[in-house]
């Protein structure tokens, strides 16, 4: 059963995806002022849209095309016949069918190729304007959206959780540390997440996360200064085998949360060792 609830004027979708009685993943969709804000997995497909068939929007704007967000917007483009939007470079990833590995199919659904159009700066609902913020890390096409005037931040997939334990491969921790930093300068309060639903005290939860996120990082600096490898830190930091990571073959692990880092900071150290051509 779909979950509705409605929290300072945006109506929250809560869909849970359970596999032989284990619950696999909790996603939210959200209806605000004509726009609905990403679209839930294709998975349980059958739950959203028999809510969306009677509720009325304007327009979708999707925070990335992860098929958990995107899975329903095909129904949607066939049923409803409004405008997708999502950030220019998830245009192409739309326009695929299932673009993702098999385990995902079998976790989120199968989602069908459709047209989406390329945000701009901002995106006008009936009564309201939303800037939108790139905010990658998690995705490369992953924005944010805040309706400046009330002080709503819709994160995507920025937040989820105050304390990350594992990422995908394709993620990158100081990417999500700079577009955590890029909202703070922003004036809000409440954050809508994808997975976390409503949290009305949304800044000062990503601003734990960022100190989490920095402690991490100097963790991971030091014990890297001190010759320790990927795989040794990762031991240090994160001694528990999670099921995601046997279940993904490895696409989802807290290796990447270190080899992130470590590129990063290998990075930053060849840049300060590099000095301009005298002439």
């Amino acid at each position: 059963m779909l979950k509705v609830e409605e929290n300072q004027g945006v109506t929250c979708l809560e869909g849970n995806v359970v596999s032989s009685g284990i619950k696999l993943g909790t996603v939210y969709a959200f209806l605000v002022d004509g726009m609905l804000v990403d679209t839930g997995p294709q998975i349980i497909e059958s739950e959203f849209t028999s809510y969306l068939l009677e509720q009325s929007f304007e327009l979708v704007t999707l925070t990335h095309s992860h098929e958990d967000h995107s899975g329903n917007a095909p129904w949607i483009q066939k049923t409803k016949q409004v405008p997708i939007y999502i950030h220019p470079l998830g245009v192409e990833i739309c326009a695929q069918a299932s673009p993702y590995p098999k385990y995902r199919q079998l976790t989120w659904g199968v989602r069908e190729k459709f047209r989406a159009i390329p945000l701009g700066e901002t995106i006008q609902t009936q009564t309201r304007q939303w800037r939108v913020i790139y905010t990658p890390g998690h995705a490369e096409d992953h924005v944010s959206l805040l309706d400046e005037g009330t002080g709503r931040l819709f994160s995507g997939d920025l937040f989820v959780t105050p304390r990350t334990k594992v990422i995908m491969d394709s993620e990158s921790i100081p990417v999500i540390m700079n577009s955590i930093r890029t909202l703070l300068k922003y004036g809000f309060e409440s954050m809508f997440c994808c997975h976390a639903g409503y949290i009305p005290n949304g800044k000062e939860m990503l601003i734990k996360k960022l100190e989490y996120l920095e402690n991490l990082y100097g963790e991971v600096e030091n014990l890297y200064k001190k010759g320790l490898s990927i795989e040794e830190i990762k031991h240090k930091l994160f001694p528990k085998d999670y099921p995601i990571i046997r279940f993904s073959s490895g696409e989802w692990d807290s290796l990447h949360i270190i080899s992130s880092i470590a590129a990063h900071f290998e990075l930053e150290k060849d840049k300060s060792c590099s000095f301009p051509e005298t002439l």
